[in-house]
């Protein structure tokens, strides 16, 4: 589902009121740019707000570009997340299917 698939954004094919209130009450961006086109750095740069070389996930210790479970190299602990930011302001956060940003 792409963001032209919402009702917020004027289709009709889709009932989704849940996410359309939540976008009357918020910002609805259109434009998006990543980091990178691979899903570690661009998940990194996602939840932290930096480019990926700057936490370290610009590849994994064996010169790839997506980290697994298991590896051991990942976002260290100590970088904040947009979820710690979003609970401190009283929202409820979860990280829902994939992960790959290691299991430091």
């Amino acid at each position: 589902m792409g963001y032209g698939d919402l009702g917020c954004f004027g289709s009709e094919l889709n009932r989704t009121p849940e996410i359309d209130r939540m976008a009357e009450e918020g910002t609805c961006f259109t434009s998006f740019y990543v980091t990178s086109g691979v899903c570690t750095p661009s998940r990194s740069s996602l939840m932290t707000g930096c480019y990926p070389l700057r936490v370290g996930m610009d590849e994994n210790y064996k010169g790839y570009w997506v980290l697994f479970p298991g590896d051991n190299k990942g976002l260290h602990p100590s970088e904040i997340t947009i979820a710690e930011i979003l609970k401190e302001q009283g929202y409820s956060t979860a990280c829902i299917g994939k992960w790959h940003l290691g299991d430091q």
